[in-house]
């Protein structure tokens, strides 16, 4: 199921490609920048999910972490009892959102 995975990336990547996406991005023509927390993935994937996120192509999962973890720094940050309870409510709608993409990831990786 790993080739499904790298499949979709390499689908998304030609269809970014192919609509221009990936034109006059920062950085275009030069060396990626090291990253230390790649070294734990796939090279191609890690490519992959950084061009993608870059060209605006960001799977549902990762934009819904993404909003997660401002959602928990809105709450840490808050201090009326009303907001903190607002935001609550946020992060649980959000973290319920974020598992269900997790689940039909690892459902279509076959894990």
């Amino acid at each position: 199921m790993i080739k499904s995975w790298h499949r979709l990336t390499e689908q998304q990547i030609r269809k970014a490609e192919a609509e221009g996406k990936l034109k006059g991005l920062a950085g275009e023509g030069k060396p990626l920048p090291d990253r230390p927390g790649d070294a734990f993935i796939d090279p191609g994937d890690a490519i992959g999910h950084r061009i993608m996120a870059e060209a605006g192509a960001m799977p549902e999962e990762l934009k819904l972490k993404a909003r997660l973890d401002e959602a928990r720094k809105a709450w840490a940050a808050a201090t009326d009892p009303a907001d903190k309870k607002r935001l609550m409510t946020a992060i649980a709608d959000l973290e319920l959102k974020y598992a269900i993409a997790r689940e039909a990831r690892l459902r279509f990786l076959g894990r």
